[in-house]
């Protein structure tokens, strides 16, 4: 046996698609080791528990894991109903990683900061192939690794307000105004919104919850408003699919978002590209570019998430120049391309970086591309882990069953302004393998959720219906 082949698989990252990974790799027998910077498992996921997900239990949960907890007396949740963020934590990850496979592989508190190859750095290659990965962690303490299986996501790094990509003009100076993604708008940060004027940035479905939940909130709390804004001329993207989306709920969410827009209880500011933000005492003026302002008093960003390979720097890695995700995975993914398309079951052969052994999976594997599902995320690693148990047969054979959806997913890149471009032209067909869903927002079944506390009756139709 290659002294390499001692090392265990170092996964960074236990999320759903970390933890599935772990599931995967403990089936095959292959030795791992799963490093979270958070003190518990998903703790991105349980920074949004109150939020409920769109998507039943049956598309989040991996079939590896499922196999190990059910084995172990675990009884699945009703696959039908829809999970809270924090569900699926308690009732599904944490089982997981108690589970006597994975319990002590799992380590807390270990802030991967940087990776390379022992003895290497990204220049040379003598040796390359033959040197095990080392993993140096904020503390300090390093490691060392036969293959790495990043699946840290994107969750960390926020895109920016402004709408260049650049930050916008005085947006670090205004940051104490600004939330990030999925606020406890009900229940944990309710004080800081009750009776204010809330500014939401972004045209994605954390946005339209967000939205959903401020409504509520105006409805309870007396000088509440509701204020947002997007880049494009029309909501539609945001709007979706209404009744031809094979997920009700989601369907649904988009339906309410424009109820409340055309009822009044939402102002919308269409073509609006922040340019800068201005405090002023307990407030902050957001000037778009051309002029517009909005002023509030509290602004969430929910324009989406950014990969950072930082930790990665001293790797060899072959990204998208615009996406950032791998060269081979990018026009699958495209957002531009794929409006109301979808997007294939990938695998190893996607995943695949120069530096032999190392795959970014999950949402940092699409890099800037927002078509992500974490359903996906589980055939990636199902992948990726029986070509690293060499088992390329499997590792091969690349399969995904989604629902079927009317969502349009990226009518907004491509610029359209109306209805009619949303739904307007067929979605790009499949080639040879079968297709799965595109959502044209960051996370997919997993983070695209919706308040039930907004009654259904709030609205019909949307984009498509």
């Amino acid at each position: 046996m290659d002294k390499q082949d001692e090392l265990p698989i170092v996964v960074v990252g236990a999320g759903p698609v970390g933890l599935a990974a772990a599931a995967h790799l403990a089936e095959r027998g292959l030795d791992f080791l799963v490093l979270e910077a958070g003190d518990g498992p998903a703790a991105a996921m349980a920074s949004w528990g109150h939020v409920r997900v769109f998507s039943p239990w049956r598309f989040n949960l991996d079939h590896a894991a499922r196999r190990l907890l059910e084995a172990d007396g675990w009884i699945a949740p009703d696959l039908a109903e829809l999970p809270l963020g924090a569900q699926l934590v308690t009732d599904y990850l944490e089982p997981l990683t108690k589970l006597p496979a994975l319990a002590g592989r799992v380590r807390y508190g270990a802030k991967v900061a940087a990776i390379s190859r022992d003895g290497l750095d990204r220049v040379r290659t003598t040796g390359r192939d033959g040197a095990p990965f080392l993993i140096r962690l904020a503390t300090g303490e390093e490691l060392t690794a036969r293959a790495v299986v990043d699946a840290s996501g994107t969750w960390p790094t926020p895109n920016v307000l402004g709408g260049s990509g650049l930050p916008a003009h005085g947006e670090p100076e205004a940051a104490a105004f600004v939330e990030t993604a999925l606020p406890d708008v009900l229940g944990a940060d309710r004080a800081r919104f009750a009776g204010r004027h809330t500014l939401v940035v972004g045209a994605g479905h954390s946005a339209a919850n967000t939205l959903l939940a401020l409504a509520q909130l105006a409805s309870e709390a007396p000088g509440t408003r509701v204020s947002w804004a997007i880049r494009t001329g029309a909501a539609t993207r945001t709007y979706g699919g209404g009744d031809a989306d094979a997920l009700p709920a989601r369907g649904a969410l988009g339906s309410r978002v424009r109820a409340l827009v055309e009822a009044g209880a939402i102002t919308l500011h269409a073509g609006f590209s922040v340019h800068a933000v201005t405090v002023q005492g307990d407030q902050v003026t957001v000037t778009a570019r051309g002029g517009a302002r909005v002023t509030a008093h509290r602004i969430v960003s929910a324009t989406g998430f950014r990969p950072d390979h930082t930790i990665a720097s001293e790797l060899r890695l072959d990204l998208d120049p615009i996406l950032g995700s791998t060269r081979a995975l990018a026009p699958l993914i495209d957002p531009n391309q794929h409006s109301c398309g979808t997007v294939p079951p990938h695998g190893v052969d996607e995943l695949t970086q120069p530096e032999p052994g190392y795959y970014a999976v999950g949402a940092k594997s699409y890099g800037r591309a927002p078509t992500f599902l974490m359903a996906t995320g589980y055939e990636q690693v199902r992948s990726v882990v029986a070509a690293l148990a060499g088992d390329w047969d499997a590792a091969r054979d690349v399969q995904l069953e989604l629902p079927e959806t009317g969502v349009c997913s990226s009518s907004a890149a491509l610029g359209a302004d109306d209805e009619a471009a949303c739904c307007g032209t067929p979605a790009p067909a499949a080639a040879d393998a079968p297709r799965g869903l595109a959502t044209g927002v960051a996370g997919g079944l997993l983070t695209l959720p919706v308040v039930q506390a907004v009654p259904a009756e709030a609205g019909t139709g949307g984009c498509c219906g």
